[in-house]
């Protein structure tokens, strides 16, 4: 785990390797075996990456014209809310009156009351 995302830059076949396991292991059987772990490391990662795709984010504010922003934004965007900051949404509700309708009695609603 501790090279799969640094010195493999992700490439499971180069963890693989680094981390002493022979060539005719197949990656598969790695993965599997060490799929939780491989999780939690990737959450963990996506951690780590979120301070960075949230200065990347508001560098747009900064040089709105530079080269490729858009993309840029939309990565770092992918990347917040995969890390779990999430946009909020406030919801307005108004009512203009104060009328409340309410649905038709049963008749053995009427018998019980």
């Amino acid at each position: 785990m501790a090279v799969l995302f640094e010195e493999a830059g992700g490439d499971v076949v180069v963890a693989k390797r680094l981390a002493g396991y022979s060539d005719n292991t197949p990656s598969t059987v790695v993965v599997e075996a060490l799929k939780d772990e491989i999780f939690e490391a990737t959450k963990l990662y996506m951690s780590r990456v979120g301070p960075k795709a949230a200065v990347a984010y508001a560098s747009a504010l900064d040089d709105p014209t530079q080269l490729g922003v858009k993309e840029k934004m939309m990565a770092a965007g992918q990347i917040l809310d995969r890390a779990g900051v999430v946009k909020t949404e406030r919801v307005s509700v108004e009512s203009t009156g104060g009328l409340f309708i309410l649905p038709p009695k049963n008749a053995d609603d009427t018998e019980a009351t």
